[in-house]
């Protein structure tokens, strides 16, 4: 039985399909390349170069497998372009999640495929909140997404729910908040070429790339005025998607789980670990805020913990910091496609 993993070659879904094969998984990757790197998935993996829009690879894929689950990273998901372009944010995240569950529903316990492809465990956002009245986010709390970004992630999770309840393809979805760090050797991370994360981007200051830090506002109403959010260590993430994919096969019903920390740390202080992290010197400027910024973004992973079994291992921001940085300072250029 196989694992498709669609975005595979992405930062996140790069770092999971590591973790489904250190854990004897079999793993077939689809990815069109828009922001992942071949040289992310190892040339073992059998990769197909395409988009999850395509239906007939979709069905190649699936009657060439034993495809048992599918984990769905694929997404556009910068949140200012999403509203610069919207169309392209519905039509790639949406429209690729109904071609997905189509293909899903095609070669399900019915269809086609050389076994059921019933269960997904999908990358859903934080973003599906919006503005939250309180914090910790639980996960009934209200959704009022701020931008196309999260306004996708929304509606791709009511497809699968609507899906879910006709064709019987259960599904976990997981709202991250923050992801951070590094693969713990070095040997992947974080490779976006038009970064907008906060942790590279206060690492290109010791990496001499730009001379400062901005920091967008300090007038917030936190401890040092700077804004709050959650950060949860790339590899604990992982081992969250594989406990989904447990739950799932072991017979558990459709769910939606935070995945935070439940922790929140300022920009400041991420500025102040990754001094710590890498001995350098990081400057900062304060800029004006950015619109739309919550001053605390904090997520309540209680159902996670509870019932999945999911326990952050990493939670100091000088430890994430400093395994992004062993990637970021060996690999200055990132993956060499």
């Amino acid at each position: 039985m196989a694992i498709l993993v669609c975005g595979g070659a992405g930062y996140i879904g790069s770092h999971n399909v590591r973790a489904l094969l250190d854990h004897g998984e079999e793993v077939v990757v689809l990815d069109n390349l828009w922001t992942g790197h071949r040289a992310a998935v190892p040339e073992a993996v059998k990769f197909y170069e395409g988009d999850v829009r395509d239906s007939a690879l979709l069905d190649k894929v699936m009657a060439s497998h034993p495809i048992e689950a599918v984990i769905h990273f694929c997404a556009c998901s910068l949140v200012g372009e999403s509203v610069a372009k919207p169309l392209l944010y519905f039509n790639n995240n949406v429209g690729g999640m109904q071609s997905l569950l189509e293909a899903m529903q095609r070669n399900g316990p019915a269809g086609r495929g050389l076994c059921p492809v019933d269960k997904i465990v999908f990358s859903s956002s934080a973003a599906v909140y919006g503005e939250p009245k309180h914090v910790p986010i639980l996960e009934d709390d209200e959704k009022r997404p701020t931008n196309p970004y999260g306004e996708s992630k929304r509606m791709m999770e009511l497809m699968m729910h609507w899906v879910s309840r006709r064709h019987g393809i259960r599904y976990v979805s997981l709202r991250y908040f923050n992801v951070a760090g590094a693969f713990h050797d070095g040997s992947m991370g974080e490779d976006h070429r038009n970064e907008t994360h906060l942790v590279p981007l206060i690492l290109q200051v010791p990496l001499g790339r730009r001379d400062h830090v901005a920091i967008y506002g300090d007038d917030y109403p936190t401890k040092d005025g700077t804004c709050i959010r959650d950060y949860v260590y790339i590899e604990d993430l992982a081992a969250g998607h594989l406990l989904a994919l447990k739950y799932l096969r072991d017979g558990g019903e459709s769910q939606i789980f935070n995945l935070g920390s439940g922790d929140g740390y300022s920009v400041m202080e991420m500025v102040s670990a990754a001094r710590e992290a890498t001995g350098r010197d990081i400057p900062v400027e304060v800029a004006p805020r950015r619109a739309g910024d919550p001053a605390r973004l904090v997520a309540d992973s209680a159902r996670a913990r509870s019932v999945l079994g999911w326990q952050p291992k990493v939670t100091s921001m000088k430890d994430i910091i400093a395994s992004a940085w062993r990637w970021h300072s060996s690999h200055p250029n990132g993956y060499p496609d």
